[in-house]
């Protein structure tokens, strides 16, 4: 397999993977701002419902990179990509 088209293949799962990273963020992240605070948090008021979904969402976003560290971290250690 020639180098420009093993460096093509990575750009494009790279690509497509980043894609279906940001848009579960994208979904997540209007579903916390218009539906979030009724379904899960009906017992309070709908401000306080948006902000704990919103929270939620921050959560996640905030611990994305840590994730990416230390799964990375294995993965790299570990994984199947080894030389010959």
């Amino acid at each position: 397999m020639s180098t420009l088209n093993s460096t093509r293949r990575v750009v494009v799962a790279s690509f497509i993977g980043t894609t279906i990273e940001w848009d579960d963020f994208f979904f997540y992240g209007t579903a916390a701002a218009l539906v979030f605070n009724r379904l899960f948090f009906p017992t309070v008021d709908p401000l306080t419902g948006t902000m704990v979904a919103f929270a939620t969402y921050a959560v996640g976003f905030f611990a994305w990179p840590h994730g990416g560290i230390v799964f990375g971290h294995y993965g790299d250690r570990i994984g199947g990509n080894r030389c010959s």
